[in-house]
């Protein structure tokens, strides 16, 4: 099978790309359509790595402190009267959610929110009373590389995001008290119910809201503390597939029974999950406008090799290059010019996805520090994933404009009368 180019063709087209401004040639055209499209084809990659960074950190910190399925019951009325939303006889429907296929995990969950209090410090928490054993079962929370202190004592204490330890200005070792205004009711009234406990671990998920808010108690504790004797509020379930989430409602709801209701991740944070999807079509649309640009220098360089080159190429058509190879050998200037700058901007692309930490840190030591606001952000650095089908989309987009672009221009040049071309010589 013939080579789509013939080796004169090349060599021609290699020898006008490299032919300098007074021997009739656009090298400084070639270099700024080479850095043009290497920088849009960098922006493209880089844009794209960054929102697929944010997504998957996102949704990292969701599934990994979170759970996948909230289960929580309906109102029921108690023999005092009163109407409460909490789940008797919890263990046995632990165990029937539990036997769900594809369920990994259940927790029963106490859950309130109270001020916590460290000496002239307050801030307001939200409270998890959970078993030991299903806090070590939550991968953002029992990571020992991001956590402070020692988890296996979760029994004698309390676990407390970072955030919380900050605003409270405590760390392991310490005591904060806890303040609930439902507390004991009194022929006074209801008084406020105090407790106090040490902080024996301290976590970090990853996300702000979560350490800024976010207390963990023991399961008992939390009972007591908050007067649910024998009850709990809800149940965290974890799946082997959240993606699939939705094909876990049905099961977990038969087996809760009656009073269930289901809460899942993506009902919390699909809104966001969705923006975050319509956001990467439109900036990868707006980049596409901006490799289009860049491929537009392509046109540009060639129409003036074209014009410079007129006396070449009637001599050429006179010597018997057909129409034919005299478009191949202009397209292949501007396609070679496509490709070289392609290639640099993935190049460029990638070393920024892998490297990303320390361009970051490099960025924020330049600017003296506070370029990224965790409590803005929700998360606490700026991430980037390298998703290849992601990088395959920039290039055949850049590839294929530059080829685009390339064509009407190498097309009016074959179509040149080699007489007119060497009549104005």
């Amino acid at each position: 099978m013939p080579a789509p180019f013939a080796a004169h063709e090349r060599m021609i087209a290699w020898r006008y790309l490299r032919a300098k401004r007074a021997e009739g040639g656009v090298s400084v055209m070639t270099w700024i359509s080479f850095a043009g499209i290497a920088l849009a084809v960098f922006a493209l990659i880089a844009t794209m790595s960054v929102r697929a960074g944010f997504r998957a950190e996102f949704v990292d910190t969701i599934l990994g402190a979170n759970a996948h399925v909230t289960v929580y019951a309906t109102e029921r009325q108690e023999p005092s009267g009163r109407w409460v939303r909490t789940i008797p006889d919890y263990a046995a429907a632990a165990e029937r959610l539990a036997a769900v296929p594809g369920v990994t995990r259940v927790a029963p969950l106490v859950k309130g929110q109270v001020l916590a209090s460290a000496g002239e410090r307050n801030a307001g928490v939200e409270v998890f009373g959970i078993a030991p054993a299903d806090l070590a079962g939550l991968p953002r929370i029992a990571d020992p590389e991001t956590g402070v202190g020692d988890l296996a004592r979760f029994a004698e204490g309390i676990s407390i995001g970072q955030g919380v330890a900050r605003e409270l200005g405590v760390t392991v070792g310490d005591r904060i008290r806890l303040v609930s205004p439902n507390g004991a009711r009194t022929a006074l009234g209801v008084s406020p119910r105090v407790s106090a406990f040490e902080v024996v671990h301290v976590f970090s998920a990853g996300r702000y809201d979560i350490d800024r808010t976010r207390v963990y108690l023991p399961l008992e504790q939390a009972q007591l503390f908050f007067d649910r004797d024998g009850v709990v509020d809800e149940f965290e379930v974890m799946v082997a597939d959240p993606d699939r989430i939705e094909a876990y409602t049905l099961p977990l709801l038969s087996a809760m029974g009656d009073r269930a209701l289901i809460w899942t991740w993506k009902d919390s944070a699909g809104a966001f999950l969705r923006a975050l999807d319509i956001e990467d079509n439109v900036m990868f649309v707006i980049l596409s406008v901006l490799v289009l640009v860049a491929a537009m220098n392509i046109v540009s360089g060639l129409i003036m090799l074209v014009k410079n080159k007129g006396r070449d190429i009637g001599i050429l058509r006179t010597m018997g290059l057909t129409q034919g190879a005299v478009l191949r050998v202009f397209f292949l200037c501007g396609a070679v010019i496509g490709i070289a700058g392609t290639a640099a901007g993935v190049l460029l692309g990638v070393l920024f996805a892998w490297q990303v930490d320390t361009i970051f840190s490099a960025v924020n030591w330049l600017s003296g520090g506070g370029v990224w606001d965790p409590s803005i952000r929700g998360i606490y650095a700026l991430p980037a994933q390298l998703v290849w089908s992601d990088v395959a989309a920039a290039v055949a987009l850049s590839l294929g404009l530059s080829f685009l672009v390339t064509i009407p221009t190498a097309r009016r040049a074959a179509r040149m009368d080699p007489v007119e071309a060497l009549r104005h010589e």
